[in-house]
């Protein structure tokens, strides 16, 4: 079913519609849909690399949209359906700091997920539930988002078609490794 679903949004790819496209599946992308944007912007962007920054653009302003929904999602199903499981098994305290915990370094989760692999979706969710102040979430959406958009939309205008391998099958790994090499230069930092 997923294999159906990514040759779908691929096939999105090559209609006139494909910027519409774009916007809907980088909205949804971001709080229930399973496939990323960059399936779409791959392939529009090598057929018209001169519009990879706007391409960038709506799938950034989509995604930190849909962000936002997914936040809604997560802080709308806490109460209604969350919250009452919790207090059923008595798991409201420690599920209260959790949140604390999480909303510490909440804007470091909103940026590790949106520019990795890790699905951005579950982040917004939970981001939401937890209450997570808006403002933090939505400034570390758009930049983790912009990174990660602009960048893909970079190497292909610089590099066309050769580098579309590389996106695929190694940017999300080099973003991951990044990430880590970055919290842990933080770490040394302030703890030697």
């Amino acid at each position: 079913m997923i294999r159906r679903l990514y040759d779908w949004t691929m096939g999105l790819a090559n209609t006139r519609h494909a910027l519409w496209a774009l916007a809907v599946v980088s909205f949804l992308e971001s709080s229930v849909f399973p496939i990323p944007p960059d399936v779409l912007m791959i392939p529009m962007i090598i057929a018209r690399p001169s519009r990879a920054f706007v391409i960038a653009t709506v799938a950034l302003v989509a995604s930190v949209i849909g962000g936002a929904f997914g936040y809604f999602i997560g802080w709308g199903l806490y109460e209604s359906v969350g919250q009452p499981v919790l207090e059923f098994y008595g798991k409201t305290d420690e599920f209260g700091h959790f949140s604390d915990t999480y909303n510490q370094w909440g804007a470091w989760a909103v940026l590790i997920a949106g520019v990795t692999p890790f699905p951005y979706k579950v982040i917004t969710i939970l981001s939401g539930s937890t209450g997570l102040h808006f403002g933090v979430f939505m400034v570390a959406s758009v930049i983790a988002r912009g990174l990660r958009f602009f960048i893909v939309a970079a190497l292909l205008w610089k590099f066309g078609a050769p580098i579309r391998d590389f996106i695929e099958r190694r940017l999300g790994l080099m973003f991951t490794l990044f990430v880590v090499i970055l919290l842990g230069g933080f770490y040394l930092v302030k703890y030697l």
